[in-house]
């Protein structure tokens, strides 16, 4: 009996029932690559090794369950189970787990955000705040119960116990820790305080996670009170180490470096007082000394009166000789300026203009004479070469002038047909007549 054909959907479900019941769990190394972050929050990517590739999953939850950032070429070991991802038939990884090779998860996330920050400038030194010299209040920041608050109350009464102390307590390790710390530094910044200690005890890498998140970088960043940090021991290094105004290697250290000791502070106090208390009386003697001085050079005011009435005098008798000096200067001055005024008198240039124009007009008169007796002339003798070149002398030697009806002159034969009106224009009057004969002149051979 022959088999009826599977489906594809029937087929890709039996393979994936297969994989899934074979590979129910597996354990993979390799490279990641294509990487892809969607909206949904899964993570979609391959693991590749030099000969082969699978494609992976890794659902939103799982995602936020990991401390480091997935990149490109980054060798992993994840866990998982095979399933078919029936749309396209195509098996794939679905990750619960992952981890980078080589090195811990822990310790890649806190170089990849140590990284991050320090390039948006978090670390830089420019944004570093001065300490007090000594805090109007100390805020701390930590557990209640820790034996980190102990050691830093210890220290504080020891160096100075007048100093108000306000414990904001959180969490320092645990899922919501590091918003508790962030969101307790926050608070600190409404309190009448002006220095905060944020501390914790020593512990492994996962202990001290809380203070590697960057959630509380950005709240120390922003902290318009100076921070000190002190996480854990000497050679622990945090985030917030490199993001606070200072770190302690130890809470005691933080609290030492917060405040000056009291015994200190008083025998420097003493010191300035003493020294305030010698320059005053150095300088009350300085001051004597000066009076002294200036006692003896004192002179009395009749003295005083009578020298200036000599100034006065002198500047009296020096003002009226300039006063003089300057009333002769302008009266010479004005004199010269009469006399040009004198010599520049309307009526003398009146004069003398009225002499020139007479002069002027004589000469005109002579020229126009003059010019017209040679115009004069020189039309009479055009008048006579015109007469000479007129027809009209030229009728007066006995020539005459044939016209047409038209008065065009005639001077051909055939312009004229018999029987036709012709004048005759002479020196003394003008013919009319009527053409009886035409003869032509007849060209000689």
């Amino acid at each position: 009996m022959q088999k009826l054909p599977l489906t594809i959907s029937e087929l890709t479900e039996q393979i994936k029932d297969y994989f899934e019941l074979e590979f129910e769990r597996v354990y993979l190394q390799g490279e990641v690559s294509n990487l892809a972050f969607p909206r949904s929050g899964h993570v979609y990517f391959n693991l590749k090794d030099p000969f082969a590739q699978i494609s992976a999953v890794m659902f939103k939850s799982t995602a936020q369950r990991i401390k480091f950032d997935l990149e490109s070429g980054l060798e992993v070991l994840a866990k998982g189970r095979i399933t078919v991802y029936k749309p396209r038939g195509q098996y794939q990884l679905i990750i619960d787990s992952i981890e980078p090779l080589g090195t811990g998860a822990l310790q890649l996330a806190f170089e990849q955000l140590k990284q991050k920050l320090h390039l948006e400038g978090l670390f830089d030194a420019e944004h570093k705040q001065a300490l007090p010299v000594l805090p109007c209040g100390i805020g701390i920041v930590t557990s209640p119960t820790g034996a980190a608050i102990r050691d830093i109350l210890n220290v504080l009464k020891r160096r100075f116990p007048n100093i108000p102390v306000l414990i904001n307590p959180v969490a320092v390790q645990g899922e919501n820790a590091s918003r508790e710390i962030a969101k307790a530094i926050r608070q600190l910044q409404k309190e009448a305080i002006d220095l905060i200690i944020v501390a914790r005890g020593g512990g492994s890498i996962e202990d001290l996670w809380a203070f590697n998140e960057e959630v509380v970088a950005k709240a120390i960043f922003k902290s318009k009170i100076p921070i000190i940090s002190a996480v854990g021991h000497e050679t622990d290094f945090t985030i917030s180490d490199f993001v606070a105004d200072l770190r302690a290697p130890t809470p005691s250290a933080a609290a030492e470096l917060a405040v000056p000791l009291k015994s200190d502070l008083e025998e420097l106090v003493q010191n300035y007082r003493d020294r305030l208390q010698y320059l005053m009386v150095q300088g009350i003697r300085g001051y004597q000394e000066r009076l002294k001085f200036f006692k003896k050079r004192l002179r009395s005011p009749e003295w005083v009166i009578q020298s200036h009435t000599m100034k006065v005098d002198d500047l009296s008798t020096r003002l009226e000789r300039i006063v003089k000096s300057q009333i002769s200067e302008q009266r010479s001055f004005l004199g010269m300026i009469d006399q040009r005024l004198q010599f520049k008198s309307p009526n003398n240039l009146i004069v003398l203009i009225k002499n020139q124009v007479n002069d002027l007009l004589k000469r005109l008169e002579f020229n126009t004479k003059t010019l017209l007796e040679k115009k004069k002339t020189k039309f009479n003798e055009l008048s006579h070469v015109l007469n000479s070149l007129s027809p009209l002398s030229i009728l007066d030697r006995g020539y005459s002038v044939a016209m047409d009806e038209s008065q065009q002159t005639i001077s051909s034969v055939k312009q004229v047909e018999l029987d036709s009106t012709i004048f005759i224009k002479l020196s003394d009057g003008t013919i009319k007549s009527k053409t009886e004969k035409i003869i032509p002149k007849i060209n000689s051979q």
